[in-house]
């Protein structure tokens, strides 16, 4: 009768352990080059933006010096605000990347639910097209989008602005929507038909709650569309009254030379209102996928 071989004692499956344990351990010369690189990459990406925060700080004749601080001001914005009309420029923008967002949102999330959950003809077409949109650069679309707000009569309104955008935002938030959409149970969908709900009762009361990670991604790509998109704004819209931030930075610049202060410390406020909405979208990115359940 044989028997099987006994496992190893404890104490010599423990220098196993231990190897394995220090082979999964960096090297103090690996640990400091890891975090010497990534000092070095966070510094990269943080300069700019603090270079110009300080340079919006300094006064005019120390725009262009290398000095970190240099006799602090506020002057370059309280010009810019008493001055220019920065406000006008700011609720144009505001009022432009409120609408696209808001908008796009809905025809974002309504497309994508559609496709996601229903068979009609033209779907495959429909895909394909969101897809193909996205392909053509700026330059290419500028001219016929041009000659068709041209033709409709909607060159310097917002209105014109706004459709604008939409064609930039909706194509690539739909197909995303789309993605999320396929990834909730249709259970869902079907207990709410139970309960009596038709189509959209089901994606306005059930699905839209519990896509709130995916609303939150499409509605801060749609509003930092409106909100930085500068080609467009430049080519549809003319008068001081009518322009957007992106137009009305173009001011400040001219064949003679720039006007540094009041740039810088019109980028930096305009970078706080981006930045709200970032915070805004990363908080619900993490929440709203437990909100529901499916129905037993």
């Amino acid at each position: 009768m044989t028997t099987a071989p006994a496992s190893a004692p404890a104490h010599a499956r423990v220098p196993a352990k231990a190897n394995a344990y220090r082979r999964g351990r960096r090297s103090p010369l690996a640990s400091v080059g890891l975090h010497l690189t990534l000092v070095v990459a966070s510094v990269i990406a943080v300069f700019p933006v603090l270079w110009v925060l300080l340079t919006s700080l300094k006064p005019a004749k120390f725009a262009t010096t290398t000095d970190f601080v240099k006799e602090p001001t506020l002057e370059n914005y309280t010009g810019l605000l008493r001055d220019t009309p920065f406000l006008t420029w700011f609720g144009n923008s505001l009022l432009v990347a409120a609408l696209t967002t808001v908008i796009g949102v809905f025809v974002s999330s309504t497309t994508g639910y559609a496709v996601s959950r229903f068979r009609f003809p033209g779907k495959r077409g429909l895909m394909w097209t969101l897809l193909i949109t996205q392909m053509f650069p700026v330059a290419v679309l500028i001219v016929p989008i041009y000659n068709i707000m041209a033709s409709m009569g909607l060159l310097n309104s917002p209105t014109g602005l706004v459709i604008t955008y939409l064609t930039i935002a909706v194509p690539f938030c739909a197909w995303m929507m789309k993605g999320f959409f396929d990834t909730i149970p249709r259970e869902i969908d079907e207990s709410g038909y139970v309960d009596g709900l038709n189509p959209f009762g089901t994606f306005w009361r059930l699905i839209l709650p519990l896509a709130k990670p995916g609303i939150a991604v499409t509605a801060f790509y749609s509003f930092i569309t409106a909100w930085s998109e500068v080609a467009y704004a430049s080519a549809f819209m003319v008068g001081d009254e009518n322009l957007t931030l992106a137009g009305g930075l173009q001011k400040f610049v001219n064949q003679y030379g720039a006007q540094w202060g009041p740039m810088t410390a019109a980028s930096v406020l305009i970078a706080i209102p981006a930045a709200l909405v970032f915070l805004f979208a990363q908080r619900h990115l993490v929440t709203g996928m437990s909100a529901g359940a499916v129905k037993g």
